[in-house]
């Protein structure tokens, strides 16, 4: 009998231990794919300058614009280092915003539209696009995994004791549910 009760205990603290890793695991994945997104959205932040410097020769005259592009991308910037995911988020859509109104500009210079730096300024901000568009699903995906586990039995029993707990998902902000339409 004694051995049923110890061979019962220690079946019982390898699955705390093995709960307690696992959350903690799919913690640290959450929080890592939330850096993933951190990585794209500074990357097109660092991308920004040079489309600024490459309409600012075409546009000299649309000033504005580009203090505005230049304080939404330190916006972003700050909010990748140390914001909230809504943070994060808020600072993105004022970015897409400032982004949209540079190619506007430069959608009344067609000497720019034809320029092959101006293009891959462009291929290269529609490939981050598409990189931010993965790394949220990523995050999304990440969160989903976590919350269902710290939601259901036997995990929330170890929640608490691995200082895990459901996470936000990453929520476009209202208005960039469909993608801003820019012609030329």
């Amino acid at each position: 009998m004694l051995w049923i009760i110890l061979a019962v205990l220690i079946a019982l603290g390898l699955f705390a231990v093995y709960a307690f890793n696992r959350l903690r695991r799919v913690d640290i994945g959450a929080q890592e794919a939330l850096g993933g997104i951190d990585v794209q959205l500074t990357r097109r932040a660092d991308l920004i300058p040079n489309l600024v410097n490459t309409v600012k020769g075409y546009a000299e005259h649309e000033k504005g614009v580009f203090e505005t592009v230049t304080a939404a991308r330190a916006g972003a910037a700050n909010a990748a280092k140390s914001g909230t995911v809504a943070e994060k988020a808020a600072a993105e859509a004022t970015l897409d915003h400032a982004i949209i109104d540079v190619l506007a500009v430069a959608e009344a210079y067609p000497d720019l539209r034809a320029s092959a730096n101006f293009q891959a300024l462009q291929t290269e901000l529609s490939d981050t696009e598409n990189k931010i568009s993965f790394a949220r699903q990523y995050y999304n995906d990440a969160v989903s995994t976590l919350n269902r586990l710290v939601r259901t039995i036997p995990w929330l029993l170890f929640a608490g004791v691995a200082g895990v707990g459901a996470r936000e998902f990453y929520a476009a902000p209202d208005g960039q549910q469909v993608p801003p339409a820019v012609t030329f």
